[in-house]
């Protein structure tokens, strides 16, 4: 029987100019892989070229051999790119405090092999979602915020995603702003879930601000850590609709229920490699 053909995806992100598509697909066929799935977004503004492509290889290939391959064309178009095997899922990292509806969400995805992760651990300043992680059999830790030295427990944090590999660490209302330290050593592999429609109402109880204002629209937003505060590259959002007959209580039920649909997929488009970061922005390949 025959093995299986290997999966791989190429990201690469290069100045605009001609030749690059033609380029890239007869490397890849030169190598002896066949693509299954290309799309690509040149921006007109920043003139920068974006592009993924899935392909399938034989199975004698390999990460190297094909980078080995490769590395001519990238060279010659100067690009930024990476080859990712999708036998080789990415490790995550959940960072959770007391509210449990994006965790509980994600639990369930990564139980029906929706999110191709492997999820190393949950970790919170809290003990509170304990239990209920350990009813999953993954491993719980508890990393508690002295106030007085806040530096202290991130670097924990990140010792641990240092020490165990972590490609991703995704915050599922973990409610602590990370140090611009911090932030910048997760730059592009840290997902926050901010639960409002940014840029508007940034910081603490965004629902209760878009009460007072009156909206008609509440949402919430998936987006990068970065320094600035709820300011990094949005990934995903999506909206519900309110009106004047609903309490600030109710915004934030049905703020909830957006915030894990948001989050879930936004991770799904990060693990896929579906997402290249276009500056302040992102190209969302879908």
């Amino acid at each position: 029987m025959p093995a299986e053909p290997a999966r791989f995806v190429l990201t690469l992100a290069c100045n605009d100019r001609r030749g690059i598509v033609a380029a890239v697909a007869n490397s890849i066929a030169s190598q002896g892989c066949n693509i299954v799935e290309s799309a690509q977004y040149g921006d007109p503004e920043t003139e920068r070229f974006f592009m993924r492509v899935s392909f399938s290889a034989a199975a004698t290939v390999t990460s190297e051999s094909f980078r080995q391959g490769f590395t001519p064309v990238a060279l010659g178009f100067d690009f930024d790119w990476q080859i990712h095997d999708l036998a080789v899922k990415p490790r995550v990292l959940i960072l959770v405090s007391k509210f449990g509806h994006c965790l509980n969400d994600l639990l369930y995805r990564h139980e029906i092999g929706h999110l191709p992760m492997e999820l190393v651990a949950v970790g919170s300043n809290h003990e509170t979602m304990r239990r209920r992680v350990d009813a999953e059999g993954i491993p719980y830790i508890h990393w508690p915020v002295d106030k007085a030295d806040k530096a202290a427990q991130e670097s924990e944090v990140l010792g641990f995603v240092e020490r165990e590999r972590v490609d991703v660490v995704v915050l599922a209302r973990y409610m602590q702003v990370l140090s611009v330290e911090m932030a910048t050593v997760l730059h592009g592999r840290a997902i926050n879930i901010h639960h409002s429609f940014l840029p508007s109402f940034v910081g603490a109880k965004p629902y209760h601000q878009a009460y007072e204002r009156g909206v008609k629209l509440i949402g919430a937003t998936a987006h990068y850590v970065t320094p600035i505060l709820d300011g990094g590259p949005i990934i995903e959002q999506d909206v519900g609709r309110v009106d004047h007959s609903m309490s600030a209580d109710t915004f934030v039920a049905i703020g909830r229920d957006i915030e894990a649909t948001v989050l879930a997929r936004a991770v799904k488009f990060h693990l896929e490699h579906r997402v290249l970061i276009n500056g302040e922005r992102t190209v969302v390949f879908r």
